[in-house]
């Protein structure tokens, strides 16, 4: 095969990848549980529904579950199963990966499960004092050079800004597979004298089989990347705490 037939069929896939996404995100635009805010709306002013969620939106007085970095929105869609009395929002700024999670949401008639299309740094912007519950952190990027440090989702900036709105006593769950940035936010989590719950550095080989049947059962569902991960050998770190 010639290299110019090579970089031909090369160009095509990546035109019919680009269609292919371009197709999932106008579909997108027509799911009711799914929110795409313009930067304008998120990073100038407020979400419209800020406080308001479960009058707004939710329609009821349930509990209120964020996944950031959601991905494929394995663990939104997982928990929204597991847990039909919580409200489960999953965000992350990859319109392509959350398809797949809204469209399995849709097509299982799961009413407590939403996604919202942005970035995480603007997360001040959609939730008021007291208004989430819970947060998971589902094997996000560890930006693993030092220059990057504080666009970790545990670094200090993004701690404060959870601190924003989620309520006294409220759990931060972290799954990853990265052991460098698993050890950074134990130090953080000690550094502020925030309350570690559990934790462990081999989950699946050294703890699980310890935990509650319930806990267990949360626990076992996997991110794509999880999956991923485990095939390659990588183990899996998990902590939860409180501020």
């Amino acid at each position: 095969m010639s290299f110019f037939y090579s970089l031909k069929l090369y160009r095509f896939g990546s035109m019919k990848g680009e269609g292919k996404k371009m197709e999932r995100w106008k579909e997108m635009e027509t799911f009711p549980h799914v929110f795409e805010p313009k930067f304008k709306e998120v990073f100038e002013t407020q979400f419209p529904h800020k406080g308001k969620w479960k009058t707004d939106i939710l329609k009821n007085d349930n509990p209120i579950v964020l996944e950031l970095g959601c991905g494929r929105g394995e663990y939104s869609v997982g928990l929204g199963k597991h847990f039909p009395e919580k409200n489960f929002i999953g965000f992350d700024i990859k319109g392509a990966r959350i398809w797949k999670g809204a469209k399995q949401a849709l097509e299982q008639n799961l009413k407590n499960v939403f996604f919202v299309r942005t970035r995480i740094d603007f997360i001040t912007s959609f939730f008021d004092k007291n208004e989430v519950d819970e947060i998971w952190i589902t094997f996000p990027d560890p930006q693993p050079q030092e220059s990057r440090e504080r666009k970790r989702l545990t670094a200090p900036m993004f701690m404060e800004r959870y601190k924003q709105f989620l309520k006294p006593g409220g759990i931060v769950h972290l799954k990853t597979d990265n052991e460098g940035f698993f050890r950074y936010t134990l130090d953080e989590i000690k550094r502020n004298n925030y309350d570690l719950i559990e934790h462990t550095f081999d989950l699946y080989g050294e703890r699980i089989d310890d935990l509650d049947e319930k806990t267990q059962e949360i626990l076992s569902i996997k991110t794509y990347y999880e999956n991923l991960f485990s095939a390659q050998g990588h183990k899996i770190h998990y902590l939860k705490f409180r501020f």
